[in-house]
């Protein structure tokens, strides 16, 4: 009976593919189905981590961008509030001035696709334009004449030094707000991407080995040893740990542009007072007009005179008369959902912080579960793919270069993950992007969604709800303005080394839509 039991324990043994040879409680089926449940434990575990990081960016990335774009409301709301207020029936004729200002202004901040120096310079000679025909109102000007007097906008500076110091501000400021909130979403769909992990065959086994194998010699209760789970995770997760690099330079970069939001680059502080800056402009303009009527005069020629009954009531009726009460910074109001861009900056420095070095710390973090590994300390008695024992080798370094001698999975170090080096060229170009809006220098933004998605290392939509399509996204729906002519050359200049690299992802890239 007893040789009839050790002859049919070792069949079933000889049966096992994978789960050390000797006597043991397993059949192949049972080694199978062990097969998939370590697999589906790795995926879970995995995602778990990731999604609390792809959590994290989602939830800052909404709350900037209702932050921005509601800022943009009540800058608008304020300024036409106060300007119906003090200015009346004649802002109210030329409110669509000031409604396209914004309008441009919201434009850029969703697409882009706007030169903001271009477009403050045009609503100043815009401006310009009406202004002087009020300030004129006894004569009748052409548009061909209105368009030589917007040529001497920069030269006579009716407007004093508002528009300089405006378009420096707003350009520094909102440069960094969009870039910041791009970054943030890009780190949001990088980590959700590559959150869905597809283990090779090898790394399956070495899953098996380490999880279930102890089970089918008794040891139930016996966890594998932390070493021994470290050295299985950092050959499966070989390419993941390749993002780190890039990610720790995207992560430092985005902690620069948060400082620039604290301070010179705070679109709050500039776009608050925007009514009463314009508004002093205005004042400037009525205060020089008659010098400056007369040097246009000079240069575009004396204007006809309107006939004697046509002739427009003068602005003396106060419109131009009253200036606004005095800005207070510590009146800055709270917006979206009560909150402030310090606060909001201050609470994603933390989270950018605690972000860095995610992907070369993942395997320890996986190990560090209880339901894959044993602790530091129980070094002795714990599964080490063999038996309850010490596991003896050491632990191989991160990234797919340093799995060539790893003694656990069996990696080939040859084969590049696609998915993986797409993301890492999201980060690079985006780095470049990031130190450009800090320098105050406009950035270009191009499509890369469609290659950073879906194959390879995972969608990231298994585990977690898929943004909307509505909801703006910054990897998605991204582009490129057709008058920028300064901001995007250094960006595209410092990563060409890496995209010569790469020239097959170049061209993927480079085909899609610039905007």
């Amino acid at each position: 009976m007893g040789r009839t039991a050790g002859v049919e324990a070792t069949r079933i043994c000889d049966h096992l593919k994978i789960c050390p040879q000797g006597y043991t409680c397993c059949s192949q089926e049972m080694e199978e189905k062990y097969s998939l449940q370590s697999k589906d434990d790795f995926k879970s575990v995995v995602s778990e981590q990731c999604n609390r990081l792809q959590a994290i960016f989602a939830s800052r990335y909404k709350k900037f961008d209702e932050f921005f774009k509601e800022l943009l409301e009540n800058a608008e709301k304020s300024l036409n509030d106060m300007f119906v207020k003090t200015y009346g029936r004649l802002y109210m004729q030329n409110s669509e001035l000031f409604k396209d200002l914004f309008g441009e202004l919201k434009r850029y901040y969703v697409a882009g696709s706007v030169n903001l120096e271009e477009m403050l310079s045009d609503f100043w000679a815009r401006l310009l334009e009406r202004m002087f025909r009020l300030v004129n109102s006894q004569y009748h000007f052409t548009d061909e004449y209105l368009e030589c007097v917007s040529k001497y906008t920069e030269q006579l500076k009716p407007f004093g030094d508002v528009p300089r110091k405006l378009k420096l501000q707003v350009t520094r400021a909102f440069v960094a707000a969009r870039t910041f909130a791009q970054g943030l979403a890009v780190a949001r769909d990088v980590v959700s991407k590559v959150s869905v992990v597809n283990p090779t065959a090898q790394c399956t086994h070495a899953l098996l080995r380490m999880v279930y194998c102890s089970h089918c010699q008794g040891l139930v209760t016996v966890k594998p040893c932390y070493n021994y789970c470290s050295n299985i995770m950092r050959g499966c997760l070989a390419h993941q740990g390749d993002l780190d690099f890039e990610w720790n330079n995207f992560i430092d970069a985005m902690l620069m542009v948060a400082e620039r939001l604290e301070g010179p680059f705070n679109i709050e502080s500039v776009m608050d007072p925007i009514d009463v800056k314009i508004s002093d402009a205005i004042m400037n303009m009525q205060e020089n007009s008659v010098q400056v009527s007369q040097k246009v005069f000079q240069g575009c020629g004396p204007p006809k005179p309107l006939p004697a009954g046509r002739i427009s009531r003068s602005i003396s009726e106060g419109a131009f008369s009253a200036r606004f009460r005095p800005y207070h910074p510590e009146e800055r109001p709270t917006t979206a959902a009560g909150t402030s861009l310090d606060r909001l900056v201050t609470d994603v420095k933390e989270k950018l912080k605690e972000a860095k070095k995610f992907w070369s710390s993942l395997p320890s973090t996986v190990c560090n579960d209880e339901r894959m590994a044993a602790g530091n300390g129980n070094e002795d008695g714990c599964w080490n793919g063999r038996g309850k024992s010490r596991y003896l080798f050491a632990v191989t370094g991160n990234g797919l270069a340093n799995q060539g001698n790893n003694p656990e999975v069996q990696v080939d170090t040859s084969k590049t993950d696609m998915l993986i080096l797409r993301q890492i060229m999201a980060l690079r170009v985006m780095t470049s992007k990031m130190k450009n809006a800090y320098n105050g220098n406009d950035v270009d933004f191009f499509d890369i969604s469609d290659e950073s998605s879906g194959e390879g290392s995972g969608s990231g939509c298994e585990y977690q709800q898929c943004p909307s399509e509505l909801e703006y996204n910054a990897t998605d729906h991204s582009g490129k303005s057709a008058s920028d002519k300064t901001g995007g050359t250094g960006a595209r200049v410092g990563a060409q080394p890496y995209l010569l690299a790469v020239s097959c992802i170049l061209f993927l890239v480079m085909q899609r839509e610039w905007r």
